[in-house]
């Protein structure tokens, strides 16, 4: 049962169907005067909801990729629903009544699944389980058990993931509060005491997520083991970071009104890394992989601290930070400050800075297509307004690559031919692993180059 799928299958479409047959019911036992009165209103008061659900999530840029119509289909039933069971309450006998009041946590139910086959954020009844429960996740640890397996010299076969409380509050710090981190330590780092300085890749999820978003539905987790298994235990090690606080606050990894979270990230998750983990000290030695706004947050990042950061891979993620327009994204993300939001606006990083020397990049696309290559030059296309440039996640990363190689950052865009989902995001994890751990220069892997450039 666990194993059931929640994004395709058999089971979702059961639930709907099971729902439509509800509200089919409810329908089909009211009397004339019923239809006559409450059905209207019931149909306006849906078509109303669905109309303030869509204004929202356009007006605050929640999505990168459209909802399937589907979604305000339901979000719609949902409004008629609760009407229909309001005004027949009184004037319905019980059966009606169970089927009116049934039909309304099954219409919030479809929206739900609708918006999880959307964002394919928790792909089965497990995950789903596991969130409700806050189950650990497999080969999960904490520090004081970690601690313990070094001193006995003991080398795990898999790796673990150990839950991290990484201060924000000290003298120099960030001061952004945020929930516990996790940290995926390979085989290879217990095999000395102190462990061995191993290469660290900092990963960050969407703009509505968790720590957990990686190694779980990401499958980072599994991948890294399966990677470290044909490399002799050696594997990056990856730091899943909390970039909002909480689900409900989308920060774009920015410094601002929601927190500073882009200096929780350099003052605080790569310093503790280093010193807690021996994690290397060396900025050739760390990258940055994220997805969405994480794959913004990588590109930013890396733009703006090529002293901690030389390789990321951006997957789907945007032009730059957003939270709608940018007026919107300026009054959003930097209390209307233009100078603030300059300051993280990635075409103007790499104009202020010039020149980059030793970073490499990775922009994952979900569309069709190959891969393109650039090379490092110099000689940068002029900049774009963001309200201007197309948002498909193509364009977008054809354009920053193209600016990128003009700053002499070596780049590839490399389309997936998925969806923009976190699926995607855990097979182009796996397919640009060799790549990043290769060029972190993790310990029996070979530098691979970049898709589409020359062997």
């Amino acid at each position: 049962m666990t194993g059931w799928a929640l994004t395709h299958g058999w089971l979702p479409i059961a639930i709907q169907a099971i729902t439509v047959a509800v509200i089919i019911v409810v329908l089909c036992r009211a009397s004339g005067r019923f239809w006559l009165r409450w059905v209207p209103l019931g149909l306006a008061c849906g078509a109303l909801l669905a109309g303030l659900a869509y204004w929202y999530v356009e007006f605050q840029a929640l999505a990168d990729e459209p909802a399937s119509p589907a979604l305000w289909l339901w979000i719609a039933a949902t409004g008629l629903t609760a009407v229909l069971a309001i005004a027949g309450w009184r004037a319905s006998g019980w059966g009606r009544r169970g089927a009116a009041l049934a039909a309304v946590p099954l219409s919030v139910l479809c929206v739900a699944i609708t918006v999880n086959a959307w964002t394919e954020y928790l792909p089965t009844v497990g995950a789903v389980s596991d969130r409700v429960t806050d189950a650990r996740l497999a080969n999960q640890v904490d520090e004081a058990t970690v601690r313990d397996m070094v001193r006995r010299g003991e080398r795990p076969a898999h790796g673990v993931v150990v839950s991290v409380t990484i201060p924000s509050d000290a003298p120099g710090a960030s001061g952004f509060r945020h929930r516990d981190e996790l940290v995926y330590l390979p085989p290879a780092w217990f095999a000395s005491d102190p462990p061995p300085p191993l290469p660290a890749v900092v990963m960050a999820g969407g703009e509505f997520g968790t720590p957990r978003d990686w190694p779980t539905t990401g499958n980072a987790r599994v991948t890294a083991d399966a990677f470290a298994a044909a490399h002799g235990g050696n594997a990056p090690i990856l730091v899943f970071i909390d970039t909002s606080g909480d689900f409900t606050n989308d920060t774009e990894c920015v410094n601002g009104p929601r927190g500073n979270a882009a200096d929780h990230i350099t003052k605080d998750v790569v310093p503790y890394v280093t010193s807690r983990f021996g994690a290397s000290p060396r900025p050739a030695q760390w990258g940055f992989a994220g997805w969405s706004a994480g794959g913004t947050c990588a590109l930013t990042m890396t733009l703006m601290h090529p002293e901690l950061f030389t390789t990321f891979l951006d997957i789907d993620g945007q032009i730059g930070p957003n939270a709608g327009s940018k007026n919107q994204t300026v009054a959003r993300l930097f209390g209307g400050d233009l100078d603030a939001y300059l300051a993280f606006d990635p075409q103007t990083v790499m104009a202020t800075h010039g020149r980059y020397d030793g970073i490499a990049a990775w922009f994952a696309v979900s569309g069709p297509g190959g891969p393109t290559y650039r090379a490092p030059t110099d000689t940068p296309p002029a900049a774009v307004d963001p309200d201007s440039l197309d948002p498909e996640h193509g364009a977008v990363a054809q354009h920053l690559c193209a600016m990128a190689s003009g700053y002499g950052i070596e780049c590839a865009v490399v389309p997936d031919n998925g969806d923009h989902g976190f699926a995607t995001a855990a097979r182009v994890f796996t397919e640009a692993l060799p790549w990043l751990a290769g060029r972190l220069g993790t310990p029996q892997v070979p530098a691979v180059p970049l898709p589409g450039a020359a062997p």
